[in-house]
């Protein structure tokens, strides 16, 4: 089973870039983040011809998730992280598919920091560590899926230390992260390759793609049940070089059948 994370950085804009992608990769499931697209707006059609049944969470202007299944159904739980009823931002969406719990996420940037930005990402953070506690306690096969805006290590990223006053970087958000990881999260990349330098994010200014001075802010994050059947993982990196992409690139694993 192949299941994957892009930041699509707005679906309709990009459309053509995601159908090139889906068509080119059959992903099994695929989780999107930053639609961009208010909930009426969402491009079904497109996505069920090239398909995928689709569950989402639209906002217009900003945010927004998504979660797609290629010849499955999908069962919504939730589409709000608990913990705030008030937040009206479209940030998480979690179903099951398959057998697997999938929360795709799209934790907030943060910037400037300090500030409100970075007040609200902590307590996002918070509200996400309590959600993953409870579904570790279901002993399910579970994935977190998504853009995280968090770089956990200085080798995810490219000269840390221009970056270390940077809401992506900074230490209690990295120490969130760890804090996350720590119930008993595998971190799917860095099990696999805990040495190589891996980015999913290129900025579009100065260059970035070309000079690979990129990010790893994309990640998965996989319970116990999931991580012993994890058989590879990768970036499509070269979807990011394509005319008119997003600034990330898919990440992807692979599992045995649970």
């Amino acid at each position: 089973m192949k299941i994957a994370t892009y930041n699509v950085n707005g679906v309709n804009g990009r459309l053509n870039v995601l159908l090139r992608w889906l068509e080119e990769t059959a992903p099994d499931v695929v989780c999107l983040q930053e639609l961009k697209a208010p909930q009426g707006k969402f491009p079904l059609k497109a996505i069920n011809d090239a398909g995928y049944n689709a569950v989402w969470h639209g906002q217009k202007q900003w945010n927004g998730v998504a979660i797609l299944a290629r010849d499955m159904e999908i069962e919504e739980i939730t589409r709000t992280l608990p913990g705030d009823e008030n937040d009206s931002q479209s940030r998480y969406i979690e179903a099951l598919i398959g057998g697997i719990v999938i929360a795709c996420l799209y934790l907030p940037n943060g910037n400037p920091a300090p500030g409100p930005k970075l007040e609200y990402k902590m307590l996002w953070f918070k509200r996400l560590a309590k959600r993953a506690a409870i579904l570790l306690g279901l002993n399910t096969p579970v994935i977190l899926a998504g853009d995280f805006n968090v770089m956990p290590a200085e080798l995810d990223v490219y000269k840390p230390e221009r970056w270390v006053k940077d809401a992506l970087f900074l230490p209690e958000v990295r120490k969130s992260f760890a804090e996350l990881a720590a119930q008993g999260w595998t971190d799917a990349i860095r099990s696999l390759y805990p040495d190589e330098v891996i980015y999913t994010f290129w900025d579009y200014f100065r260059n970035a793609y070309t000079r690979n001075a990129g990010l790893r802010i994309d990640h998965f994050l996989l319970s116990p049940q999931v991580a012993k059947k994890l058989k590879s993982a990768s970036v499509d990196r070269h979807v990011r070089g394509w005319e008119k992409t997003s600034d990330h690139a898919p990440v992807w694993i692979e599992i045995d059948p649970l």
